[in-house]
């Protein structure tokens, strides 16, 4: 469930009369498009209907079925989404914004290299290339969405390499329990050798291969690496 703090208005009005619910920014365009896809307990922040929210005035039952047609929440948080709108102060917009372009950054940075330098752009040049391309963000546009969105409007102005990185791992059997959490989602290959060590092969985001050897070599700092 959003906490209240992380929540925000939306509200529908009906017959002089606001009706608003607490709901996730996060699932907001993931509920419009399919709300049996979202767990309506996560999307709520409280499974009340109000008047105004903030002031605690709540509508009557008889009020709720009458505008709604039904009691049910899930049937209530379609019609106020489909129908109403969401209430976001200035400061929670750009908030939501900011938040939203650092995942976008994040996330070009990590799956993605310069094919010329072999290696992930700097979060600073991928930012100030959002910028030149006045990339917009919705904030209630899911994740995926958003950085394929940006994505495209990127490549005209930096190289973009989403090609898999392929690595080889030899690691000492004592370090595998640790090493392996870090592997094991990338894992192509796998085998135990005569004298004890693990080897493997992984497959993962070009932007990644830094990251996990570093966190590789942290827990087993004897383990060979070999970029195929």
């Amino acid at each position: 469930m959003v906490s209240l703090d992380q929540a925000v208005l939306a509200r529908l009005e009906y017959g002089g009369k606001r009706y608003e619910i607490l709901v996730d920014p996060e699932l907001v365009e993931k509920f419009k498009s399919d709300s049996s896809s979202v767990d309506l307990d996560e999307f709520l922040a409280t499974d009340e209907v109000w008047h105004d929210a903030k002031g605690g005035d709540r509508p009557t039952e008889d009020a709720i079925n009458s505008t709604f047609g039904t009691s049910d929440m899930l049937e209530i948080a379609t019609q106020i989404l489909a129908r109403g709108s969401i209430q976001l102060t200035t400061n929670q917009r750009k908030g939501m914004v900011e938040e939203k372009r650092q995942k976008i950054i994040h996330e070009i940075h990590s799956t993605a290299i310069d094919p010329k330098a072999k290696a992930p752009h700097p979060k600073t040049r991928i930012e100030l290339a959002l910028e030149e391309c006045r990339f917009s963000i919705d904030p209630f546009k899911q994740l995926d969405v958003l950085v394929k969105e940006a994505i495209d409007a990127l490549k005209p102005l930096i190289p973009l390499s989403f090609e898999p990185s392929r690595i080889a791992f030899r690691i000492p059997g004592s370090g595998y329990g640790s090493a392996a959490k870090f592997l094991r989602k990338y894992l192509d290959k796998e085998e135990w050798l005569s004298n004890g060590d693990w080897a493997c092969i992984i497959e993962c985001p070009p932007g990644m291969v830094n990251s996990l050897i570093g966190k590789v070599k942290s827990v087993a700092s004897e383990a060979e690496v070999k970029e195929l």
